[in-house]
């Protein structure tokens, strides 16, 4: 394409499809403002010209800085929910699981500062804990499924709850992703999946390749 189709390209966009990017443009600028600045430090000035707008298309997007930031995280929430959902077909959701560790430590590298914001935004304003909260289950409920599969495969006793294993998947997996981003030498690719093996392993259904 060359430069002047970029302009009627532009303007095929429909109202909805224009408000549409503009919000996620916005988004976008406030997670890079909010993980430099920090909730309190940012404001919605800032964020709306790092996007290039101005704060009167902010405030026709958004009600402040509080809703921003509360979608911006459960719009981020959702993507690690679809991420996970989409290993629910694999043949081995353990190799999945663990690649869905690479690319989160790799890809968003506002991600950590963002979820740490988020925990402090929470503490210090319990009405925000519920969005937390929620979020929280949804990645859980989407880990259930993967979990269920995998302890069904490998034979793990029906005594044991896929949700109490993978609420524990889910802690390993964020605390993995958070200490491969401080040291990545000692913290390696395929640590989570080797975790995860020993978990079941320790459950008395080690997969096939488990360390014991």
């Amino acid at each position: 394409m060359n430069e002047g189709d970029a302009v009627p390209r532009r303007q095929r966009l429909t109202r909805a499809q224009a408000k549409a990017r503009t919000r996620e443009q916005l988004l976008d600028a406030a997670a890079r403002t909010f993980a430099r600045k920090g909730y309190a430090g940012a404001s919605v000035e800032e964020i709306a010209e790092s996007a290039g707008y101005t704060i009167g298309a902010l405030y026709s997007n958004f009600a402040g800085k509080e809703q921003l930031f509360l979608e911006l995280m459960a719009a981020r929430g959702e993507r690690r929910v679809n991420a996970v959902a989409e290993v629910l077909g694999t043949e081995d959701p353990v190799d999945a699981l663990a690649g869905l560790l690479e690319r989160a430590a790799g890809r968003d590298p506002d991600l950590m500062a963002l979820r740490a914001e988020f925990w402090l935004y929470a503490v210090r304003n319990p009405e925000a804990m519920g969005a937390l909260r929620a979020q929280q289950c949804q990645q859980a409920d989407a880990l259930i499924e993967v979990i269920g599969a995998a302890m069904e495969r490998w034979g793990t006793p029906r005594d044991v709850p896929p949700a109490e294993v993978a609420a524990v998947v889910l802690a390993m997996f964020q605390g993995l992703v958070r200490q491969r981003r401080i040291d990545p030498d000692r913290v390696s690719g395929d640590l989570f999946v080797r975790g995860l093996r020993w978990l079941f392993a320790g459950l008395g259904s080690g997969p096939p390749g488990a360390e014991r």
